[in-house]
């Protein structure tokens, strides 16, 4: 039997979009199988984990599950589907999973096959008639079990998550793939390439795969835009210079101001993050810029300039010092 995937993750059966979240990403991370390399019934509860969130955060698949129409993997409990649950399933609680036992389209005597035969004159158990279409001895047989889905972790560079660059997996049967990250990627999306499981008695499971952005040496992630300090010397903050500025997508030429002091926020439009649509406008965010005037050390001239040049500013002022 499937397990329930409140009991899984260890919430609530009301909790939260936000609660799911949080419990799952503290069991990957304790039973991720690079942390567990030894201990393989780790790595099958990571799945398990993983499935769990999958189905809890798709709202149509928690709802039919709530409502007892799917079970923890996705499969149909209930092969008659709503419309017939209502009518005979709810008097007959001793008919075994789904509500209705797997002879029901004929038997020996009694049972369900013989109440349709009296009621549809004898089309329980033949196919074509009146109209039902396979025959209710089709109905009696659950379909069969989904293969279970595998778990993956793709770790992504900065600069690919930024930019979109198409990523490629190599999936436990040795084949590869290549994904199309999707706008607003993040540590923690999860991406499902359906078919790519464990093969069941049924269709195949799923492979879902987790992303997970490493970080950056010196470009830091806000939101949509990154943010970067970038170092000029004394000559290029006084008199204003065009500089180089690094990019996820390359290169770029950045025109600094005269009078520019540490701190001074230049910003690159489109060089950030794609945004997530609908929304948000699409688009791409922006590469914030900040200045940071690098002096040199033991520069003879700069002393001497600095020794005879007097500043009579006061840039503390407005702390009140």
């Amino acid at each position: 039997m499937a397990a329930d995937p409140y009991s899984v993750l260890n919430v609530a059966r009301g909790a939260s979009e936000a609660d799911i979240k949080k419990a799952y990403r503290k069991l990957a991370k304790e039973l991720h199988p690079d942390r567990n390399k030894d201990n393989p019934k780790a790595a099958e509860k990571f799945s398990q984990v993983t499935q769990a969130y999958d189905l809890l955060t798709d709202k149509d698949k928690r709802a039919r599950f709530d409502r007892g129409e799917i079970d923890g993997e996705g499969n149909p409990v209930n092969p008659f589907g709503a419309g017939f649950g209502g009518g005979f399933g709810g008097g007959n609680p001793g008919a075994g999973q789904g509500g209705f036992r797997a002879d029901f389209g004929g038997g020996d005597g009694g049972g369900f096959g013989d109440i349709f035969e009296g009621l549809f004159g004898g089309m329980g158990g033949r196919r074509g008639g009146g109209g039902f279409s396979g025959g209710f001895g089709d109905f009696g047989r659950r379909a069969a079990p989904k293969g279970a889905n595998v778990a993956y972790r793709l770790a992504v560079s900065f600069e690919d998550a930024a930019k979109l660059a198409p990523q490629r997996i190599t999936l436990r049967d040795g084949k590869t793939l290549d994904l199309k990250l999707p706008a607003g990627v993040e540590t923690g999306t999860q991406m499902r390439l359906a078919g790519k499981g464990e093969e069941g008695a049924g269709e195949p499971g799923d492979a879902i795969v987790t992303i997970e952005i490493q970080p950056h040496r010196f470009y830091e992630r806000q939101g949509d835009d990154i943010r970067l300090d970038l170092p000029v010397t004394l000559s290029e903050a006084v008199l204003g210079a065009e500089v180089r500025v690094p990019t996820p997508d390359g290169a770029v030429m950045l025109k600094v101001p005269k009078g520019s002091s540490s701190g001074k926020v230049l910003r690159l439009k489109g060089r950030g993050f794609h945004k997530k649509a609908p929304g948000t406008g699409g688009g791409r965010g922006d590469l914030l810029v900040t200045l940071m005037v690098e002096l040199p050390v033991n520069d003879d001239a700069l002393i001497e300039f600095a020794q005879g040049w007097t500043d009579k500013g006061n840039p503390r002022g407005r702390m009140g010092v």
